[in-house]
């Protein structure tokens, strides 16, 4: 993961200008990943762009890593990301929601997602006190930079976290509301709580409840101007549900991870892809024979492998959607550990099932039952990553590794799924 860190003495040529060093690598620049179509078979996006969201996910990794500094000293990494964070921030257009960047800092044609911003200001806080003094006041800046456009704005329609639609968001409102409830109880100094942060906290909540349609957390509300209030007029996607980002958005976001709702959501995911689901990847039952898996995609509808050109009807299963649901197994086992009732209902029935639990599993037990389903899940992405290499995607029937390789965020969600297990044991 760190190798598509850029630091000042490891840096990125842009793959679009080669020979041009002004468009090189600023430190701090954390790429999606190493690939582009000309090093990539059967590839044809570039990923050498900086993405918020993405960078954000993986900068709080290196937090959480607590690597050792020299004296003491901040965490060089994380002063350069910072600082990089920022210089986008300041050449965001035409939003400063906007998602993606060059290597150089320059905004990328697409698109505006405000999810970026949230994420960003949860890993600035997190990374405050391993931060230099010069390095703590931009950061604080920021946040305060990107809460004042969040509370501009999160009652607008965004991108979603797949850039193919424009709605309002699942997931984004989830991010936005650990945002706003992190900014409320941060004791960072100078860390702005402006009075409309507690209603945009009691919106989203709502919000976020007017998404499920009484079986599933539905993902996007697509029809714009009416404030993403529940109404007949919000068409279901056909293909689009259940979605992932469902599950993302307890991992990443808000949404409790004893949500019953969600829990259920996450069931039809599962169920999905497994043998008898409506977009079934062969290579779940090849593995479920090994004690593996199994392994998650992102909608049942998926057609993107990396090469736009030739679309797979049905998609792949991704390393990162599946560390994701294993973490949240992992984070799950951790609250009925601490003691936590288990949060079992005919809406979660289904989901506890799925781990052979059912309403008189002692918790203790079921704890166990939930990490060994994680560790199935995790064991998959291990099995078949290459030598412990994780691109973006595996092949569905083969189970070999496809789309672009290195993907940063694959191991982003492998390294914070192994931290929520090691709470858990």
């Amino acid at each position: 993961m760190s190798r598509n860190i850029a630091s000042y003495g490891f840096t990125f040529s842009d793959p679009q200008t080669p020979g041009d060093y002004s468009k090189d690598s600023k430190p701090g620049c954390i790429i999606a990943a190493p690939s582009f179509p000309a090093n990539t078979p059967r590839v044809d996006e570039n990923y050498v762009f900086n993405w918020v969201r993405d960078g954000a996910i993986t900068a709080m990794e290196v937090v959480k890593a607590e690597m050792p500094t020299h004296l003491g000293l901040s965490d060089q990494t994380l002063n350069e990301y910072v600082e990089f964070a920022d210089l986008c921030f300041a050449n965001a257009r035409p939003t400063k929601g906007h998602a993606c960047f060059t290597i150089a800092g320059e905004p990328r044609p697409w698109t505006e997602q405000n999810d970026g911003p949230a994420l960003q200001s949860i890993t600035l806080l997190a990374a405050f006190d391993r931060l230099d003094p010069g390095t703590q006041k931009t950061a604080v800046a920021l946040v305060n930079a990107n809460v004042e456009f969040l509370l501009a704005t999160y009652k607008d329609p965004t991108t979603n976290l797949w850039e193919e639609h424009i709605g309002y968001s699942f997931f984004a409102r989830s991010a936005q509301l650990r945002c706003f409830e992190t900014v409320l109880a941060t004791s960072v100094a100078g860390v702005d709580k402006p009075n409309g942060i507690q209603p945009a906290i009691e919106w989203l909540r709502q919000a976020l409840d007017s998404h499920w349609d009484g079986n599933i957390y539905i993902s996007m509300m697509t029809i714009p101007g009416d404030g993403g209030a529940p109404s007949p007029r919000h068409p279901v996607m056909y293909g689009y549900d259940p979605n992932i980002d469902i599950v993302q958005a307890s991992v990443y976001g808000a949404v409790p991870c004893t949500d019953t709702k969600m829990l259920a959501t996450a069931a039809q995911l599962r169920a999905q892809w497994e043998e008898g689901g409506s977009a079934f990847y062969p290579i779940n039952k090849t593995d479920r024979e090994l004690g593996l898996g199994p392994l998650f995609g992102r909608y049942p509808a998926d057609t993107y492998d990396g090469d736009t050109s030739h679309p797979k009807p049905g998609g792949h299963p991704w390393a990162l959607t599946t560390c994701n649901m294993a973490e949240l197994h992992y984070t799950l086992a951790t609250e009925i550990k601490a003691g936590t009732p288990l949060p079992f209902d005919e809406l979660s029935r289904p989901f506890f099932a799925q781990s052979g639990i059912d309403a008189s599993t002692p918790a203790d037990a079921a704890a166990r039952a939930l990490v060994a389903t994680g560790d199935a899940m995790v064991q998959a992405v291990i099995y078949h990553s290459d030598d412990f290499a994780l691109s973006e995607q595996f092949d569905g029937t083969t189970g070999y590794e496809r789309s672009v390789n290195n993907l940063t965020w694959s191991y982003a969600s492998y390294l914070s799924a192994l931290r929520a297990r090691a709470t858990a044991v």
